[in-house]
């Protein structure tokens, strides 16, 4: 098992100087270089990876759009939103991306049950799904060993701007917000809650000292 990381509770971060802090950080990490698990929020932007088509953006308006360096297609992040960026030594891990995605889909399905309600991964779209509702989109990069950006959980954001684009490049798809389902509403409250699952199914062997040793920085 792997040692405990740090968790960073960091708060409204503008949307770039989070990647790039994230690219950073994987560029000059080395083996014994600790885990770390950064939660956020985003003001509003579209986000693009690598491969994605900015057809699916259907109207930017005065949003921003970047275009990134993860997988996946375009989604949107904003301000109610959870964003979940594990910044991992995958080789330490012995984790593949396939493993790693499940296990951050696993997290919020098993925060879910928790309060209550049923939530399910799909393998032809990765994510988390509430009866067909995107609840929380995944998108990663893995980059010498060790992973970056991670999942967004949509809280109490507004989802009128999910209107404006292909959700993750899929036509039609809609989306789902946890306060509506009867989970809460506030992030924080939301990032102390799934903390205890997303450590247990990323294999951490210290799970209470972990959520003890929390960096707001």
């Amino acid at each position: 098992m792997s040692p405990e990381p740090l968790l960073r509770f960091r708060g409204l971060m503008p949307y770039e100087p989070a990647w790039r802090e994230m690219q950073r950080f994987t560029d000059e990490r080395d083996d014994d270089t600790g885990d770390e698990i950064w939660f956020v929020e985003h003001p509003p932007v579209f986000t693009l990876g690598m491969n994605a088509s900015a057809e699916h953006v259907l109207d930017a308006g005065d949003t921003p759009v970047v275009k990134i360096d993860r997988g996946g297609q375009v989604t949107y992040h904003g301000p109610g939103q959870l964003v979940v960026y594990p910044l991992l030594n995958l080789r330490r891990h012995v984790l593949g991306v396939r493993e790693l995605v499940v296990a951050l889909e696993n997290s919020v399905i098993d925060y879910t049950a928790q309060l209550g309600i049923q939530t399910a991964g799909r393998r032809d779209a990765p994510g988390v799904y509430f009866q067909g509702k995107k609840l929380a989109s995944v998108g990663l990069r893995i980059r010498r060993g060790a992973s970056y950006h991670g999942m967004a959980l949509n809280v109490s954001l507004d989802l009128a701007p999910f209107k404006r684009i292909n959700v993750c490049g899929h036509r039609g798809m809609q989306v789902a917000r946890l306060s509506d389902l009867g989970g809460p509403s506030d992030v924080t409250e939301v990032a102390h809650g799934l903390a205890p699952h997303l450590l247990k199914h990323l294999g951490y062997s210290a799970i209470s000292t972990a959520l003890q040793a929390v960096s707001s920085r």
